[in-house]
């Protein structure tokens, strides 16, 4: 069987993913599984997996970023014969970047693309249950919290904060700018020493649960068709000669090694990305180019919760979660009493470390095609932000998809091509 309806990936292009579509869109004939919505996990245990020998997209990952494509092209195409699957590696998500994530939501960025997608993040919490709400479920609730950033500048940053904000309040956030005097009165215990501009959010910024949000994409996602598989992507195979992409080699938890053709495959693992991506054979220098992105630590506190980029020399090992306090106490510490005078007093209530999907190479998300595998689209990097971004990376990988371009956000400066070239995007 064929969808009904086909449309080309890319108007300019050699239509790679939509022949490949075409060829590869057969029905799968598997069991009917009652899905149990009240149990996110309720795929992943408890009975045998079945691995579908073929399907139209697959996602590597199902963090926030991979859940949310698939929930975006189930809710763009809601048939049977659509066939999307999810493969992630750890089913606990027990050191994935989306449950380990604050949860932060800002829009006090400097690009313009992420300002936009991050307010799109607000606008889908702000009306999560018309999105992610389950007929006969209880109404999702994500927990947001609507408290701004407050964003301070020295004299040498005060005029790149003041054009920032003046970017931010055009594209629809709301904040404002305050004096050192303004912040005094709005915030007498900060010291402002040193500082001389400052920024403060309005509205649409705070935080939220993320675990409720990935459980509620994961959930819907679901419920609309999409089928998750607990593996690990070993490698990719080939055809036309090595020119496209043609499946993947999946080891299931079990043990088991499956391969699954595709047409379109989209990589979405996190920080663990890069490890993805070292699986694609590369021939020529332009297929060497590796992806910039691996893990790198990150650590947080609670009630009050802060953290602090360290140095590259203190850079710790990714292999080991366990927090450093010593960390806190020498780097971090210091830098919160001299601000704050009264957190000379604060006492360490709980702590905990995770991953960042750090982008070495600007910092900022990958989003698009591969330059040479026209059927591998990459949706990774977002180093810190992808847990705010991910309801509008959803959206924009689906459209990439369905329509062959951006539609509501033009993402294209994100795109892989800046890496060819040497061309940062940076905040």
């Amino acid at each position: 069987d064929t969808p009904k309806k086909i449309i080309p990936f890319a108007k300019d292009s050699k239509s790679v993913i939509s022949k490949g579509i075409q060829k590869n869109l057969e029905k799968v004939k598997e069991a009917l599984v009652v899905r149990d919505v009240d149990n996110i996990l309720t795929e992943w245990m408890g009975r045998p997996q079945i691995v579908p020998k073929i399907c139209d997209v697959v996602i590597i990952g199902g963090g926030a970023i991979g859940s949310s494509i698939a929930y975006w092209l189930r809710r763009r195409v809601y048939a049977d014969e659509f066939k999307v699957v999810v493969v992630e590696r750890d089913p606990m998500y027990t050191t994935a970047s989306t449950t380990l994530s604050v949860g932060g939501l800002r829009q006090q960025f400097s690009l313009k693309e992420n300002i936009e997608m991050s307010l799109f993040g607000a606008e889908f919490l702000r009306n999560v249950n018309s999105y992610l709400g389950i007929e006969g479920e209880p109404p999702v609730d994500v927990s947001f919290h609507p408290y701004g950033y407050l964003t301070l500048a020295s004299e040498k940053g005060a005029a790149t904060l003041a054009e920032n904000s003046k970017l931010q309040n055009f594209l629809g956030a709301k904040n404002i700018l305050l004096s050192p005097a303004k912040l005094k009165d709005v915030f007498p215990w900060i010291n402002t020493e040193g500082i001389e501009l400052g920024c403060l959010g309005l509205e649409k910024e705070g935080w939220f649960d993320p675990w409720a949000l990935l459980s509620a994409f994961k959930k819907k996602a679901i419920i609309l068709g999409a089928k998750y598989i607990s593996g690990e992507v070993q490698g990719f195979f080939y055809k036309n000669s090595g020119e496209t992409l043609d499946g993947l080699i999946i080891k299931t938890k079990e043990g088991e090694i499956h391969n699954m053709k595709f047409a379109i495959a989209i990589v979405a693992a996190g920080a663990f990305s890069g490890q993805v991506v070292a699986n694609v054979k590369a021939e020529d220098k332009l297929e060497q180019i590796c992806l910039p992105v691996e893990p790198r630590r990150e650590g947080l506190a609670g009630t009050y919760i802060c953290g602090r980029s360290p140095e590259e020399s203190e850079e710790p090992s990714i292999e080991d979660l366990n927090v450093d306090h010593d960390y806190f106490d020498e780097k971090v510490w210091p830098i919160l009493a001299q601000r704050i005078p009264v957190f000379e007093q604060l006492k360490l209530k709980s702590s905990w470390a995770g991953y960042y999907e750090y982008n070495t190479f600007d910092q900022n998300g990958i989003i698009g095609v591969h330059p040479y595998y026209q059927n591998l689209i990459f949706a990774t990097g977002f180093s810190g932000h992808g847990i705010q971004q991910s309801p509008a990376v959803g959206r924009a990988i689906s459209e990439l998809i369905m329509d062959g371009e951006f539609k509501t956000l033009d993402l294209s400066n994100l795109n892989f091509k800046r890496i060819i070239y040497s061309k940062p995007v940076r905040e």
